[in-house]
Order: structure tokens, then sequence, then C-alpha cells
């Protein structure tokens, strides 16, 4: 080969090269360096016809909002707002809890996930940052033992970026126990019906949890329950309520938390009836695991018991029992236009105060 023909043959590898993407890049989630993303935990579900786990993600993608005037005003409004007048307020843990609510949500992102070797490509943000996607995963590529053990993925960064955002899913077999619990005022004091306290417990003082509440799941939990959290709490107090749940000793399990955001309409939906939201939840919960068996652990402060009743009565194969704790007073709201929901069936009712009450129901009765 001649010289002026290598020569040749150099050059075009070179502008080859300088035009051809580069792969890693191509693969990359495009996450800037001043940008987050934060995965919230999912379970996945096997196909009808058994070959395969459909394995959902879901997460959101923002810009922290840097320090400046204009965050300190808005912290500084929505603190008054919260608790003008208690004194003592530790604005650190405030600013800790309220900085999910001044982010920068980014729309048009399409991250992807590696799990082993294989690279997901999920659906792109939305105006709220949040993305979501299912993955196809054949249940030859998984280990024998895959019912009951938990997925991680990790998002593919551009070259260069060493951080990691994990995403985690459990997968649920067809067959077996599922608990689905509330939150607030079920395993953690809010105090729904006292506005004032709600959001100091929200925003201002440090979670606590229902005494023995953490205890009497993990005396349900044999390695092989589902737990599935649905809240109406918004999905910027994830990051808050998932340490919380770890640190109290809570089971894990998948979230289902309201979409809540200044500038739209979620905005007001985050008042809105909690049936509106927990109702369509929770049926496609049980929709997506036709074959297990479910407890229902609420509370009487915000219509749980009422709420689980009417799953009951859509899911009657379905929903062994239902546990309601009783608390002092239910959550008021001015213009209440929440459904009239019927009481829940009394032959699978238990109300209780004293969460080790929950320890004397054996959750296997009936397998």
């Amino acid at each position: 080969m001649s010289l002026k023909v290598q020569r040749y043959l150099l050059l075009w590898a070179f502008v080859w090269l300088w035009i051809l993407p580069d792969p890693a890049a191509a693969l990359s989630s495009k996450v800037k360096s001043n940008e987050q993303i934060v995965f919230f935990p999912t379970s996945g579900h096997i196909e009808p016809n058994g070959t395969a786990w459909r394995v959902p993600i879901h997460g959101w993608v923002f810009e922290p909002e840097p320090e400046s005037a204009w965050r300190d005003v808005a912290t500084r409004l929505l603190l008054s707002g919260v608790k003008p007048e208690m004194e003592g307020v530790d604005e650190a843990l405030f600013r800790q809890r309220s900085r999910m609510f001044l982010v920068d949500s980014e729309r048009g992102k399409q991250p992807r996930v590696r799990l082993g070797a294989r690279v997901f490509k999920l659906e792109q943000s939305g105006a709220n940052g949040h993305f979501s996607g299912e993955l196809q995963l054949a249940r030859l590529d998984l280990p024998a033992a895959a019912e009951g053990t938990w997925l991680t993925f990790e998002a593919v960064l551009p070259p260069g970026d060493e951080r990691i955002f994990s995403a985690t899913a459990r997968l649920v077999g067809p067959k077996g126990l599922s608990i689905i619990s509330d939150i607030d005022d079920t395993v953690k004091v809010s105090e729904v019906a006292n506005r004032n306290e709600l959001l100091a417990n929200t925003f201002l003082r440090p979670f606590r949890g229902v005494p023995g509440m953490a205890e009497a799941y993990r005396n349900w939990n044999d390695g092989s329950v589902a737990f599935h959290y649905v809240s109406a709490s918004p999905w910027q107090l994830y990051p808050a309520l998932s340490s919380f749940m770890a640190e109290a000793g809570f089971p894990r399990g998948s979230y289902h938390l309201k979409t809540f955001r200044l500038k739209d309409e979620t905005f007001l939906d985050l008042f809105a009836c909690s049936e509106d939201f927990k109702v369509p939840e929770i049926e496609a919960i049980l929709r997506r695991y036709p074959g297990r068996k479910f407890l229902l652990v609420g509370d009487s402060g915000e219509r749980d018991p009422e709420i689980y009743g009417e799953i009951a009565r859509r899911f009657p194969d379905q929903v062994r029992h239902i546990f309601n704790r009783e608390v002092a007073a239910k959550a008021h709201h001015e213009d209440d236009d929440c459904a009239d929901l019927p009481a829940p069936p009394a032959d699978r009712l238990t109300v209780f105060r004293n969460a080790a009450d929950l320890t004397r129901f054996d959750p296997f009765v009936g397998d």
C-alpha cells in the first residue's frame, strides 16, 4: 500500500471517528452534571404466560435549586405559611424537607438504566420531571430463586460522570401474601386532622413512627410477603419518608405517592379526596397480582376504612382483611366533595389502637 493511500485512509479514519458519536455517550441518560435522578422503588410481576417479568421503573430528574436570594425568600414564605407562631423552629430541618418542592424539574429527559450487560431506554420525562418505563426480562435470564428478590438498576450516565443513581424493583411472584399500607397516621405520626400539627410534623419535626407498627410489620414479614406503601403524600417527600422508614425498621416495599407540582393542576390534586388517588392506585396493584391475597392497613383519619371497604367489594377473593388504626379525630376538609362510600364489611375489619393487637393476627391463616 502506497504512502498516499495510507494517508488517505488515516484521514478518513480521523474524520469518521470525529463524526461518529461515542457509543458510551449515545447510550447515556443525557443527564447534566448539575442534574440529579431519584428513583422510586417498584415491584415487578410475571406475565400471564410465565415466560417473562414485567418490571416498572419510575423516577424523577431535576436540577436542585442553588442557594440564592430567590430560594431564601421562597423558603421563608413557605416557613411562615407552615407555622408562623411556633418558636424555636429548626430552619435547617425545614430547608431540608422543603428543598424538593423548590427544585427545577427537567422535561424531555430520557434516562437509560443498566442491569448486567443490558441497557434499557425509558420514556421521556414530563413537565414535572417524572419518567417511567416497563422492562421485560426473560425468566431464564434471572436467578432460579428470583421471586422475592430485589433487582438493582443503575442509571447510565455520560462518560466521566462517576455519580451513581440506582433504581430498585422487587420481583413479586403470582402467589402469596401482600400488604398495602397507608403511611400518615398508620405508620408515621402525622396528625392529619389538625392542619397545623400536620404541617409541623411534616416539615418542622423529626418523623416519629407509630409505636409498635414497625415491629408488627416485621413479625408479619417472613421474607415472602410483599409490601406496598400507598399514601396521598407528595413524591417530594419520598427522600425523607424512605429514610425514616428504613431507620425505623419497616420492611422494604414499593412506594405509591401523589403527583404534586406548583405550576399545574396537580397542585389542587394534593388537597382532593384521598380516595380519588388511592382507589385506582390500589386497584392497579391488585389487578397486577390477581393470584395474591392482600391485607389492607390504614387509619380512620382520612377515610381509609371506607376506601379499603370499596376495594374489598371490588376484589372479594383477594382482600383477606382490613386493619384500621383508630385515631382521635378525622380530617375535615371545607367544601368536602368526597364520595359517600359505605362502611367496610364488618367480618373483614379489625379496629385497633395498639399495634401490639396486630401481632395476635396470623396473616397466613387460609393459605
